[in-house]
């Protein structure tokens, strides 16, 4: 079944509940870090498996969330973490989280009626299918958390499946749907979105691409506190 929307709220943040503060020692692989939490160190999970080098540091101040699981081997979950004086949120889930309630308050199509999560196209699952009652879209998302001078960069890993989700929304817009990828920053002060051709020219070429062919090309910053995270503004992008 495809969901309908109900009600339409915004803004509302994505909220976290049974926040700590913490220190980053270190990673111990993609999934496992060691965080000091007042005094005593714990192996928490990392909820983004991207290298995310640039702010794993050593005693960078982090903010775990709590489990309600009692049968989890890691008692925490690594929320967010900050550089510098910009906290940035390193949820992977959190993005289609925050991308859904823009789109429910008309950030892509005004007034949708349907709004379906991880929805099959072509060789690919996409991360939405919207519609209103003159169009019908398919989004996908990408957390960005990789920032250098102002600028965002995606990715910080070279990524074949996101240069499949590309020439899959570029086949839409070929068959009449309206597409786009939405490049969500988790944290505020960046001026401008690119994609990060040095790690990854394949994907930039194919961000280009699809540009070209009527994909829309959107990257929103986000408000981020210890406990929520919201899309908030676009910022320009660069290809």
């Amino acid at each position: 079944m495809l969901d309908r929307l109900v009600v339409l709220i915004y803004p509302k943040h994505m909220n976290y509940s049974d926040i700590t503060k913490g220190l980053f020692l270190s990673r111990q692989n993609r999934f496992i870090a060691k965080v000091d939490i007042g005094g005593k160190i714990h192996t928490v999970h990392v909820k983004n498996t991207g290298r995310c080098r640039e702010l794993f540091r050593k005693n960078a101040v982090v903010y775990v969330q709590r489990s309600n699981n009692p049968n989890r081997k890691t008692l925490y979950d690594l929320i967010a973490v900050y550089k510098g004086d910009t906290l940035v949120n390193v949820d992977s889930q959190s993005p289609n989280k925050a991308v859904r309630e823009w789109l429910e308050a008309g950030g892509l199509l005004a007034k949708p009626t349907l709004i379906k999560p991880e929805v099959r196209y072509g060789d690919s699952r996409l991360d939405f299918y919207i519609e209103n009652e003159k169009e019908k879209a398919f989004v996908e998302v990408k957390g960005v958390t990789l920032e250098k001078d102002g600028e965002a960069l995606f990715p910080d890993a070279p990524t074949q499946r996101g240069r499949r989700h590309l020439a899959e929304l570029i086949k839409a817009c070929e068959n009449g749907y309206t597409a786009a990828v939405i490049f969500l920053v988790q944290m505020k002060g960046c001026h401008t979105f690119s994609p990060n051709a040095v790690t990854d020219p394949l994907f930039a070429d194919e961000l280009k691409r699809a540009a070209k062919s009527g994909v829309r090309i959107i990257a929103l910053d986000c408000v981020v506190n210890p406990n929520s995270i919201i899309a908030d503004k676009k910022i320009k992008v660069k290809l």
